[in-house]
């Protein structure tokens, strides 16, 4: 039976873009690897116990998905800092917050959200649970 996502990748079309949002933005760390097949160095962001594998779009790593375009991903972060503390840090960074604070129904009951784009303009989603 599953358990877990290990991880799940974002196909960016400049990787020190994406790389700066989710880092510097939203507290990721950069970490790069190499390919078990001894290939190219690639890159990936870590948190938590949670990891993103980075592709560029021009050239996605392979496998891969069946049309790696930047841009499509929607996927919600739960959050330890209050939704308060990440108002303030996209007005800080002059992130636009495209709705929220909102009530929404998160995997594990209800959670209070904000939501921004990213460099791609993937949809984020911060939360807390309420």
């Amino acid at each position: 039976m599953l358990i877990a996502i290990d991880h799940f990748v974002l196909t960016a079309n400049d990787m020190d873009k994406t790389i700066s949002f989710y880092c510097d933005v939203l507290g990721m760390t950069l970490e790069e690897f190499t390919p078990s097949d001894g290939g190219e160095a690639r890159k990936s962001l870590k948190f938590g116990n949670q990891k993103i594998n980075l592709h560029r779009a021009e050239s996605p790593y392979k496998p891969h998905a069946n049309n790696p375009v930047s841009g499509a991903v929607d996927i919600c972060f739960l959050s330890s800092a209050k939704i308060e503390e990440w108002q303030s840090i996209f007005v800080e960074y002059n992130i636009k917050i495209e709705d929220g604070p909102v009530q929404k129904t998160g995997a594990t009951g209800p959670i209070i959200s904000l939501y921004i784009r990213d460099p791609d303009l993937n949809l984020i989603e911060i939360s807390n649970k309420l």
